[in-house]
């Protein structure tokens, strides 16, 4: 893991303490605001994620459902288990791209004695979630 180099002063501040999720809070006004530790960094930037891939897939599910409308009754037994599936899928993916995302931020943040505003890791939620959303089209005319 990465732990802070040695040439870091006063980094972090001796009286920092994790933050309770979601502060979102702006660094200038208060500089205790900030994440200094990787597992910080991590656990923001995967609940951010997971909070986003469910509301996303959540929707898909609710646009899946409305086009089943006036189908029979036979078919909703079994399409009331599709926002389980998705739910499951949207954690399963949000999992692995939140914690590959927040592992890196911290190491990068960390290894330039930098602050992390909270504001970072929801950022990177949202472009996760973006990059879902795009590379989930399918692309015609390859090389």
């Amino acid at each position: 893991m990465a732990t802070k180099p040695s040439d870091c002063h006063n980094y972090p501040p001796e009286n920092y303490r994790s933050l309770q999720f979601p502060s979102l809070c702006w660094p200038p006004q208060d500089p205790l605001c900030s994440l200094y530790t990787i597992w910080d960094s991590w656990r923001y930037t995967l609940l951010w994620t997971l909070i986003l891939y469910a509301l996303f897939h959540l929707g898909a599910t609710g646009i899946a459902l409305s086009m089943q409308i006036g189908k029979p009754r036979t078919v909703w037994k079994y399409l009331l288990v599709l926002p389980l599936v998705y739910a499951f899928v949207a954690g399963v993916e949000a999992l692995f791209t939140g914690s590959i995302v927040g592992l890196v931020l911290g190491a990068v943040y960390i290894s330039g004695c930098y602050s992390m505003p909270t504001w970072i890791p929801f950022i990177w939620g949202w472009i996760n979630t973006l990059v879902l959303i795009v590379s989930s089209f399918t692309i015609q005319g390859g090389l």
